[in-house]
């Protein structure tokens, strides 16, 4: 294997196209391209993060294992950030936790712990992604949906669906729901108050009873010119008259019409060519939707037949002539129909058109209709070829015929999508056509030692060089399950494949993003050039580039965790060579540092574990007993909309019902001791009730943080940016966001214990301190409104003090120094390891389940050479098929899946 070098390549080609017979003649056009892209791939390389999990859900009390693999161009292992953060979601677009690891060799393992109470029934979404990355928008960091069913408190099963009718000012959603007992009997005959919660206020609520298959109707009428576009749907069924069990269903609904577009090859239709225009339909839901359709002209011929894929994608060839108009008459699969406008043909132009048919080339036509060849004869145009930004292949022609041919090696290029560009002699981008290049090879294999196993059955699992003469060296993780309890669609799945070279340079959501790389033969070839014909490019297009237009850079790698600040005395100047110490308490862990002149400080290569309390002290300096630390920020992105949520679990009670069931054997322990009460005298916690300004809010329409979720928080300031659920953050004020949004710029009334404060007042609160905090949208009496003249509120509620008799000095002992800081930052996640038992001796009798969903998890399967590598492990109890599943990249940036399956009897 080797690094794949850029290489500006003259073709060999057809009659048809005639290249200068000089390579010396290369234009300053050529060279200012190729220099450009260089820069930009110098400058701002593009890093992107893979997460390879254990399987693809679980239950709340399970532990998601994961890896990491940080890369960059051409796939190879990343050395420029050297620390991961992975975000976990609900889905109400909030944040939950952030995981934070350092990768050693652009690797690193980590894990999240389901803690009941913290984690419910629902899709979460994860994001991963580096400090580097915040650079270029969200949109490039690594995204994924995960459903997480509950299975120790389970009461209710229900199932649930609903559809969706409006207009642009009325709308009207039917809800059905099917509610079940733990034990999978119908609940018939209960009564249900239900309430639908949108932009964080209740805008319908009713009551029904559940027919005699547990099933209750609802018809929610949304407010006029109040759409609900993201709800969640809250009900309320009564068991007896004492035992009331509640389940939350979210609302996504959107317009009821399919959607179809259409793009013609090379970006436009052009009169005299029979131009190549592939199509995507979508459903309401954002899924691809089949059709069938014909071709008319504005004479009433029917010009040809056409049809989509199972994805609704599809083409046809279309030859315009001047002064008619086309229509698309489709017929959708759920009987629809529909007539479309296609796009309108320009007299004069040139396009490129690439069959991706040949495993060693990209076959290239450029055609140019009689117009644009009669006004551009002779001239000299420009092909290049990247990938992932850099420039791989380049050549340049002179129109000397109106079709031209060539092709284009596919070994000059890396894995992944190609971006062909056509350019005039000018240097200006004329169109672009991706194509997709298939990794050449499989790199490794599994294989067991049998074929088939018992249960608590050792088992040898060997890792082979898929080619036994070549050596392989790079990092891999690999993952066994029990595919009886873990099934899953091998289709739907986010591999490192999907994710690496298709999805991560691609716009939107992608469907079925592994059904172009399992199993792959011709068709799943071609479907997947539709979808590059129909789906967005993420990186720069070219023109951006030719003319300097890339985003600006605010962050650096991070090359190691850091803590930087400034050191300032009272009068607020900076103080130059002041002397500090950082230490971590009930650790080995310390540092010092010495301000720059500036009053900058900086500790750098830390390895401060996460929830750890820090602790930076100044009085070595001058005046060392009156001065400031003062701490830098850490960059956030923000959590935005989950646009994953399109392929999420509606019903995850059904769809997870074999996991479930098994989890709700395997965690029967957590449910037997959430048994045993301690009755005693309930302590009642701080709240906004507790101080007669706030009274006269209503709990009912509060959204409320509690103070465990912000134990991890550097600042409560900049954490609440990106928790307080309906709010806006802009320039030191929160606003409501649906307000905010139309043009409402009042800001939120802030109190913290009572008190009416500032933005400000939040950087002095210590997070650890912090009881909860408490988000009103709405104040319904209007009296803190009108009285501070703001709009919502927001509480903060600190943890209360019991009152004891302290002394002054005592008070002193307790309160921060001027010359000290402490804090807690976003340190490293704590290492776990996989628990695998070990069945060393088959006559012993063990008395308990061994119920394992996930068999074998090694995160640190290190290749190198060609000696098999034996990893051993020992089998459940369950009985079928276990797959493993190996995933990884190699130094070279080959890229590599491999499935194997064997069988438990």
């Amino acid at each position: 294997m080797r690094l794949i070098n850029f290489v500006i390549a003259f073709l060999l080609l057809s009659t048809t196209l005639h290249f200068s017979a000089n390579a010396q003649q290369d234009s300053v056009v050529l060279n200012n391209i190729i220099s450009k892209t260089k820069k930009l791939s110098d400058e701002q390389p593009l890093e992107k993060v893979y997460l390879h999990f254990d399987k693809p859900y679980y239950s709340v009390a399970d532990t998601i294992w994961f890896k990491a693999y940080l890369t960059m161009e051409q796939n190879i292992p990343s050395q420029l950030s050297k620390i991961v953060y992975v975000d976990v979601i609900n889905e109400r677009d909030s944040l939950v936790e952030t995981i934070k690891i350092p990768t050693v060799n652009s690797v690193a393992a980590g894990n999240i712990p389901l803690t009941p109470g913290t984690y419910k029934q629902g899709n979460y979404s994860i994001k991963a992604y580096t400090v580097w990355m915040l650079n270029f928008g969200d949109q490039y960091f690594f995204k994924k949906s995960i459903p997480i069913g509950e299975a120790i408190d389970k009461q209710l099963i229900t199932h649930f669906n609903y559809t969706n009718t409006q207009t642009d000012k009325n709308q009207t959603i039917n809800a059905v729901i099917q509610f079940k007992n733990a034990d999978n009997v119908v609940l018939a005959n209960k009564v249900v108050n239900w309430k639908v919660v949108s932009n964080y206020e209740t805008v319908s609520k009713g009551k029904g009873t559940t027919d005699q298959s547990g099933i209750l109707k609802i018809k929610i009428e949304a407010r006029k010119n109040e759409l609900i576009t993201n709800g969640e749907l809250i009900t309320e069924l009564s068991l007896t008259e004492k035992e009331i069990l509640t389940s939350n269903f979210s609302l996504r609904p959107v317009k009821s019409d399919n959607d179809l577009q259409f793009f013609p090859e090379g970006g436009e239709l052009v009169n005299g060519l029979a131009v190549r225009i592939s199509f995507k339909a979508i459903n309401a839901k954002g899924l691809g939707a089949a059709l069938t359709g014909t071709i008319t002209d504005n004479t009433g011929n029917t010009l040809s037949n056409f049809s989509s894929n199972a994805l609704g994608m599809g083409s046809f060839y279309l030859n315009t002539e001047a002064d008619k108009s086309y229509k698309a008459n489709v017929t959708y699969k759920d009987g629809s129909s529909k007539s479309y406008e296609l796009p309108k043909a320009s007299p004069s132009g040139i396009i490129t058109q690439i069959t991706n048919t040949d495993p060693l080339s990209f076959n290239l036509k450029i055609l140019a209709n009689d117009a644009y060849f009669a006004q551009n004869k002779g001239k000299t145009f420009f092909i290049i070829g990247t990938q992932g930004g850099m420039v791989y292949y380049a050549a340049k022609t002179r129109l000397a015929t109106q079709v031209n041919s060539a092709k284009i090696p596919k070994d000059k290029f890396p894995a992944g999508i190609v971006q062909v560009t056509l350019l005039s002699e000018t240097g200006e981008p004329i169109n672009e056509r991706l194509a997709f290049n298939y990794p050449s090879q499989e790199i490794l294999s599994l294989k067991t030692d049998l074929p088939t196993y018992k249960p608590r059955q050792k088992v040898k699992l060997s890792v082979l060089p898929k080619t036994p003469t070549v050596p392989v060296e790079g990092s891999y993780s690999i993952s066994v399950t029990d595919e009886t309890k873990v099934s899953v669609d091998e289709d739907t799945e986010t591999t490192i494949l999907s994710s690496l070279l298709l999805t991560s340079d691609l716009r939107g959501y992608v469907e079925k993003p592994n059904y172009y790389f399992h199993k792959t033969d011709e068709k799943k070839l071609a479907d997947l050039d539709l979808l590059l014909l129909t789906q967005g490019f993420r990186r720069f297009a070219m023109k951006d580039i030719l003319s300097g237009k890339t985003p600006p850079i605010s962050f650096l790698p991070e090359q190691d965790m850091r803590i930087t600040g400034t050191l300032r005395d009272r009068t607020g100047m900076p103080v130059r060579k002041g002397a500090l110490r950082l230490t971590v308490p009930g650790t080995g862990i310390s540092a010092e540092a010495i301000t720059s002149p500036s009053g900058l400080f900086a500790f750098g290569n830390l390895s401060i574990p996460d929830s750890s309390e820090v602790l930076i002290n100044a009085k070595y300096s001058t005046n060392g007993s009156n001065l400031m630390i003062m701490l830098d920020g850490s960059p956030l992105p923000e959590v935005g909309k989950n646009i994953n949520h399109i392929g999420t679990a509606d019903n995850i009670d059904s769809t997870l019902s074999a996991y479930l069931n098994n989890s709700k054997k395997q965690y029967s322990f957590l449910r037997t001791l959430k048994e045993v009460k301690i009755e005693g005298a309930k302590v009642k916690k701080p709240s906004h009730a507790d101080h007669s300004t706030l009274a006269g809010l209503s709990s009912i329409n509060a959204t409320v943080i509690d103070g465990d979720r912000l134990k991890d928080c550097n600042s409560l300031a900049m954490c609440l940016q990106t928790m307080a659920m309906g709010l806006t953050y802009f320039e030191n004020n929160f606003y409501v966001t649906r307000d905010y949004q139309q043009g409402n710029k009042t800001p939120v009334a802030i109190f913290i214990n009572g008190m009416a404060l500032d933005y400000m007042a939040l950087l002095g609160v210590n997070p650890k301190d912090v009881e909860s905090v408490e988000i009103f949208t709405k104040d319904d009496l209007g009296t803190i409104n009108r009285m501070y003249n703001t709009n919502g509120v927001l509480v903060v509620n600190t943890k209360k003090v019991v009152k004891s008799n302290m002394s002054i000095a005592d008070l002193k002992k307790i309160l921060p120094k001027e010359n000290m800081l402490k804090f807690s930052p976003k340190g490293f996640s704590k290492q776990r390891e996989f628990y695998m038992p070990k069945y060393i001796n088959p006559a012993n009798t063990y008395n308990f389940n061994d119920l394992r969903t996930t068999i074998y998890w090694n995160p640190k399967v290190n290749i190198n050479g060609t000696a098999p590598t034996v990893l051993e492990y020992w089998n459940a109890d369950g009985k079928g098929t276990y797959k493993a599943v190996i995933e990884g990249v190699d130094k070279f940036g080959n890229i590599s899946r491999f499935v194997y399956r064997y069988t438990v009897k």
